[in-house]
């Protein structure tokens, strides 16, 4: 397990870009967007977020965006974006937010990379994933706000570290 650990780290300076997934790609991964773009990197990365079933573009689910800006956290005219084969490159992260969603994306897409795509939690070693808040009150939105900030915090660590 250790030394598995230490090949991740070793190649966290490789990504250039790290797209987090959510289902609807209005919520959960927008908001990881928000909250990454908050800190402070010291290798610069493209942050974004996909939607695992995007129709049409989307703006930002309203709770969540007020959860990020009562935290001071910019929304910047924010539209839903559809996960594509295109998105698999060699330099790309993929932070899925549930278990299920990986393994959806493993099956689904040919050009998957399966070394660089990690379900969030998993990777910085939290136990739970990053439940949908979908149809719940602000309070659980504001929940999931302050699991995921931790959790992206020991994602920052990873990425800053020599």
């Amino acid at each position: 397990m250790e030394h598995h650990s230490c090949d991740e780290e070793r190649k966290m300076d490789q990504y250039n870009r790290i797209l987090f997934v959510c289902e609807s790609g209005t919520a959960r991964s927008p908001m990881a967007v928000g909250i990454l773009k908050d800190f402070e990197l010291k290798h610069p990365v493209d942050v974004e977020s996909r939607g695992m079933v995007v129709l049409f573009p989307e703006p930002i689910n309203q709770k969540v965006e007020a959860v990020l800006i009562s935290n001071g956290v910019a929304t910047n005219d924010f539209m839903s974006v559809q996960l594509t084969e295109e998105d698999f490159t060699m330099d790309t992260l993929i932070l899925t937010m549930e278990y299920i969603q990986k393994e959806k994306i493993l099956e689904k897409y040919e050009n998957v990379i399966p070394e660089n795509i990690h379900v969030l939690t998993e990777l910085v070693g939290d136990e739970l994933e990053i439940l949908d808040p979908y149809g719940g009150t602000l309070q659980s939105y504001g929940l999931c706000y302050e699991t995921m900030r931790k959790s992206i915090q020991k994602l920052v660590n990873l990425l800053n570290e020599d």
